[in-house]
């Protein structure tokens, strides 16, 4: 991990995703304020496709939420727990791209 946050680029990059994901409740809630929806779901909707939708397997944090949670700790924490897995899926692929 030293290694990682060695190069001053990597410090920025880490330090503006912890901003994001700091900012995201703020993000949600200000969604929430101008009614914005998933275009996707507007179309699903649109076709009458969403009412003959059933999930396959449940998300591991649907709606961007953590049951239990309200809404904006839910959201910081699923955007650090979706940040995290991001990067560290990239780094393991990056890693295994090196080789």
């Amino acid at each position: 991990m030293n290694a990682l946050v060695s190069d001053s680029w990597m410090r920025r990059a880490l330090l503006g995703l912890l901003v994001l994901v700091v900012l995201a409740p703020a993000f949600g809630w200000a969604s929430g304020v101008v009614g914005y929806a998933e275009p996707l779901e507007n179309a699903a909707e649109a076709t009458g496709a969403a009412d003959a939708a059933a999930p396959i397997a449940p998300g591991l944090l649907p709606d961007y939420a953590v049951p239990g949670l309200d809404a904006p700790l839910g959201t910081l924490v699923s955007a650090a727990v979706g940040t995290g897995v991001t990067l560290a899926v990239a780094l393991g692929a990056g890693r295994l791209l090196e080789r």
